[in-house]
C-alpha cells in the first residue's frame, strides 16, 4: 500500500473518531445548561453578588441550620430538686434524747425523696422545704427546725441524685445507661466521657440532645471546637448520640464519586471540590462545575428573593477570581448533586494525539 492510500485510511479512522463520542466520565456543560434543557430548569452563573442573594434564599433539603443553644453555667454549688434522695443523721449526746434509743449517739433515717412540691419529712418536725436549698442550707434549716425538741442535736446530711435529676445516654456510647449529676454543673462532654466516650462504630457521630419536648443537634467535632457548645446538662435530658444523616452526591470529574455526609455545619462548593481530592487534570473542565438543587414548592419566588424554579442549576467558573469567590460562599445542602463537568476540548485532543500517532505509523513505511 502506498504512502497515499495509508494517509487516506487514518484520516477516514480520524473522521470517524471524530463523529464518534468517546467514553467520558461526566457530562460536558453544554449538555446540561444548554439550549435543550427543559423550561422548568433555571439556570443561575455564581459569582460574588449572586451568591449573596442565594444565600438569603429558602433552605432545600432542611431547615437550614442546626438547632443548639448558648452555654449558661449552672448554680456553683449543688442545688437539691424534687426527686433526689436525702438521708439524714441525727447525732446528739444526752441521755434522754427523745430521737435516739439508750445508749445511741447517732441515727441513720431512712432515705427520703424530695416531693414534687419539694420538702422532705422529717419525723417529729414534719415536711421541710428543701428544694432550691444547698445541701449545707438544708441541713441548717432542717436543724433550727429540730433544735425546740433536742436542743444538743446536730443533723448530718447526705444528698444522692434521684430520677429527675439524671440524664439518659441512650446510644451511640460505649456505656448506655441512666446517669445522676453529681452536681449543677456537669456538661455534656462530660457526661459523655461518664459512657465511655462515643463509640467507635458511629461514622460521622452527631449529638441530639432532647429537652423538655425539644430537640437540639450538633456534630461532634462543632462541639470538640467550640467550648461555648459545651453546655451544662439538665436533670431528664436525653443524649442521642447518632450519625450524621445529611449528605451530598458528587459525579464527573472529581478524584471521588460518591456520597459525602457533612462533617460540620456548613460546607461551601469550594470545601466539597476539596473533600472530593480536587479535578481530574485531564477531564475536567472547571469552567463548567455544576450543582444540582431542587427546591420545595414553598421557596419559590417571583423577586430573586428565592428560586424563580424548583430545580435549579448551579454553575461556577473557577478559573477567575469572581468564580472562586462565589464558591467560597456558596453554602452545598443536603441532597445537592455536585458535577464536575468534563471538558468538551479533551476529547478532541484525544483524537488529535491519535491522528499524530497514525502519522508517525506511516512514516515508518515510506
Amino acid at each position: 500500500m502506498n504512502s497515499k492510500a495509508v494517509i487516506a485510511v487514518m484520516l477516514l479512522a480520524v473522521g470517524l473518531l471524530g463523529g464518534c463520542s468517546l467514553p467520558r466520565g461526566g457530562p460536558i456543560k453544554s449538555e446540561i445548561t444548554g439550549s435543550s434543557a427543559p423550561d422548568d430548569i433555571a439556570i443561575e452563573q455564581v459569582t460574588r453578588a449572586s451568591v449573596r442573594e442565594i444565600q438569603k434564599w429558602p433552605a432545600a433539603g432542611w431547615h437550614g441550620h442546626y438547632h443548639w443553644f448558648a452555654r449558661q453555667p449552672g448554680p456553683g454549688n449543688r442545688i437539691i430538686r424534687p426527686g433526689d434522695l436525702i438521708t439524714l443523721t441525727i447525732w446528739d449526746n444526752q441521755d434522754n434524747s427523745l430521737l435516739l434509743g439508750p445508749e445511741q449517739r447517732s441515727a441513720p433515717l431512712r432515705p427520703e425523696e424530695v416531693t414534687l412540691e419539694g420538702s422532705v419529712f422529717v419525723p417529729y418536725v414534719d415536711n421541710i422545704q428543701v428544694n432550691g436549698l444547698t445541701p449545707q442550707e438544708a441541713r441548717r434549716v432542717i436543724q433550727d427546725r429540730l433544735t425546740p425538741i433536742a436542743p444538743s442535736a446536730q443533723v448530718q446530711i447526705e444528698v444522692k441524685s434521684g430520677r429527675r435529676n439524671s440524664a439518659d445516654l441512650v446510644s451511640g456510647v460505649r456505656a448506655p445507661g441512666s446517669y445522676p449529676l453529681m452536681d449543677r454543673n456537669v456538661s455534656l462532654l462530660s457526661l459523655i466521657a461518664q459512657a465511655g466516650g462515643v463509640d467507635e462504630s458511629v461514622d460521622n457521630p452527631l449529638i441530639r440532645l432532647v429537652r423538655g419536648g425539644q430537640s437540639y443537634e450538633i456534630p461532634v467535632d462543632s462541639l470538640y471546637k467550640d467550648p461555648a457548645k459545651n453546655v451544662i446538662v439538665r436533670g431528664g435530658d436525653q443524649v442521642i448520640v447518632d450519625e450524621e444523616e445529611r449528605f451530598f452526591l458528587a459525579v464527573g470529574s472529581t478524584q471521588k464519586e460518591e456520597q459525602v455526609f457533612f462533617h460540620k455545619e456548613h460546607i461551601s462548593a469550594m470545601e466539597a471540590l476539596a473533600i472530593l481530592g480536587g479535578l481530574v487534570d485531564t477531564r475536567a473542565n472547571p469552567q463548567g462545575i455544576l450543582i444540582l438543587r431542587e427546591y420545595p414548592e414553598s421557596a419559590l419566588r417571583t423577586d430573586r428573593s428565592g428560586p424563580q424554579m424548583r430545580h435549579m442549576v448551579f454553575v461556577f467558573d473557577i478559573t477567575n477570581a469572581d468564580g472562586i469567590y462565589g464558591a467560597k460562599n456558596f453554602q452545598i445542602q443536603p441532597s445537592d448533586i455536585v458535577i464536575a463537568s468534563e471538558s468538551a476540548v479533551k476529547p478532541a485532543q484525544a483524537v488529535i494525539a491519535l491522528a499524530g500517532s497514525l502519522f508517525a505509523i506511516n512514516n515508518l513505511f515510506d
